[in-house]
């Protein structure tokens, strides 16, 4: 009896399901207005639910940065908490019911996708058959904001959230990269690199940074630089002789191999690398444990 009530009494502390769910999709969204097209409601049935979220903790759960809500720092860890949980009830509503996804559709860096994924692809299906699908990303986001994908691929320093199992599959290196002719014209001398144009990608735009202050290298003070919408851009300006490019050394393998490209200062190894990000209770089924063994297989140096 004494079981029961204290069961009753947790249950009862519950927020309702619906609040949650319409509070999980503004933090995704940072709007009421696209957290409502989702659910298909209007928006001041999402406005209710929030209040009725707020009323149930007794806080306020968002600030307003401009037009965008931003949950509080203990509203973010609780949204990361919800999200990780309906995305378990939505898979054991799924095996329940009998439907399992047959296909993964695989989030993949957009650079990474076509120059280290897509030579690869070929072996891939021949080991795993058909079965994932490669969506390329410009922006490269965590999974939880990402409820049409299976698994994402991340690079560098990345910390799994709840419900989110990483496996780290291959590590990275970064460094300049130009093509023979233009580093023909280089000297030993980094500094020498200031007369090249500075090629850079906006969705990574600290790696020349972080490539100056890893590799011990003084900044250089470049001639001119020229900016791209991402890296995979900025790698084929840098293919084309346009300028100079800090480039992963996975994207770029083939180049280096063919000899299109050359990094006339080297490697250097990242603290980071490359992972692959599922949902917890997905990490056991079989297609995933053959994804993760062929990234781990070809991931590993030879």
């Amino acid at each position: 009896m004494i079981h029961h009530d204290f069961v009753n009494v947790v249950l009862m502390r519950l927020p309702p399901l619906n609040a949650v769910r319409a509070f999980e999709a503004v933090c995704r969204h940072g709007s009421i207005l696209k957290a409502a097209e989702e659910l298909n409601v209007v928006r001041g049935a999402v406005r209710q639910q929030i209040d009725t979220l707020e009323n149930h903790f007794g806080r306020k759960l968002f600030l307003r940065d401009g037009r965008r809500l931003v949950p509080t720092l203990q509203a973010s860890a609780f949204a990361a908490a919800a999200s990780a949980a309906f995305d378990i009830l939505q898979r054991a509503a799924s095996e329940l019911e009998g439907v399992v996804p047959g296909r993964i559709r695989l989030g993949v860096p957009s650079a990474f996708a076509v120059w280290w994924l897509m030579p690869r692809v070929a072996d891939m299906q021949a080991c795993l058959g058909d079965t994932v699908d490669i969506v390329p990303m410009t922006v490269v986001e965590p999974l939880q904001m990402h409820p049409e994908l299976d698994a994402v691929i991340m690079g560098g320093e990345y910390r799994p959230a709840a419900g989110i199992t990483a496996l780290r599959f291959m590590e990275d290196e970064f460094g300049p990269v130009a093509t023979p002719s233009l580093a023909a014209t280089l000297s030993s001398d980094p500094a020498a690199m200031g007369a090249l144009t500075i090629l850079v990608s906006r969705n990574v735009p600290k790696l020349w940074d972080e490539w100056f202050a890893e590799s011990g290298t003084p900044p250089v003070v470049f001639s001119r630089a020229q900016e791209f919408e991402d890296l995979l851009l900025a790698l084929a300006a840098a293919r084309s002789g346009l300028g100079i490019a800090l480039a992963p050394r996975a994207s770029i393998e083939d180049d280096l191999q063919r000899g299109h490209l050359v990094a006339p200062y080297g490697f250097i190894c990242r603290p980071s690398g490359y992972s692959l990000c599922c949902r917890t209770p997905d990490a056991k089924r079989p297609a995933f444990a053959a994804l993760a063994s062929w990234l781990l297989r070809c991931g590993t140096p030879a």
